[in-house]
């Protein structure tokens, strides 16, 4: 991966900050502010036909709340494929939350958790075939779509899904520091789930794409 701040450590798809002793798989960690956490995604998208377990080490930053992390890895879900992972994050300004990009290292797909200033996607949308956006906290992003969704439906290659605050509350409610989550989709319809909690996942879609670049 490249553009890492310097003091950061790329490793499995996120940042770890090398700058203590403490360390997570030999890699340093900056301090215990940062959290790491391990999510185990067993994937059954049956409408796509794909079916992989992905094994992610994830760095939490100070800022991320359990909602945060959930919905980054709701969004996982939904694009999962042998491609996407994670990038810098609230780490790195110039990359996003997950993206895939092909062999050739062009980015095929670029995503955003929660409510991204207009002018940062259009930057994105320049760089990427397709931009996904999916915000969330309810009134918040409610408001941040009336206000900026003139900006927004300027660009042709933008998704744009607002997650229900009942439902993004209801996932961080499955966190944990080393979960296993499995997620089903069949005919349009997704489910998470861990050991003891089964949700129904619904969202609001804002926009869609009107152009594939």
């Amino acid at each position: 991966m490249t553009g890492a701040p310097e003091g950061l450590r790329p490793y499995a798809g996120v940042f770890l900050v090398g700058l203590s002793s403490r360390t997570v798989f030999g890699v340093p960690l900056m301090s215990s502010r940062y959290t790491v956490v391990k999510a185990r995604l067993a994937i059954a998208d049956i409408d796509r036909a794909y079916y992989a377990d992905h094994a992610l080490t994830l760095v939490r930053h100070p800022s991320e709340t359990d909602e945060r992390v959930m919905v980054r890895l709701l969004a996982f879900m939904r694009h999962a494929s042998e491609r996407l992972a994670f990038a810098g994050g609230l780490s790195c300004e110039d990359e996003p939350e997950i993206w895939s990009r092909d062999l050739t290292g062009a980015i095929e797909t670029w995503i955003e958790v929660g409510l991204p200033d207009p002018k940062r996607l259009r930057q994105a949308a320049g760089r990427a075939g397709r931009v996904c956006v999916y915000s969330y906290g309810g009134r918040a992003a409610k408001a941040w779509w009336d206000k900026e969704q003139g900006r927004l439906q300027l660009i042709p290659n933008l998704e744009v899904s607002e997650v229900p605050m009942d439902l993004s509350r209801s996932l961080s409610s499955l966190f944990a520091r080393n979960m296993t989550i499995h997620c089903t989709v069949q005919e349009g319809q997704m489910w998470v789930a861990d050991s003891q909690t089964s949700l129904p996942v619904t969202w609001l879609l804002r926009q869609v794409v009107t152009e594939e670049s």
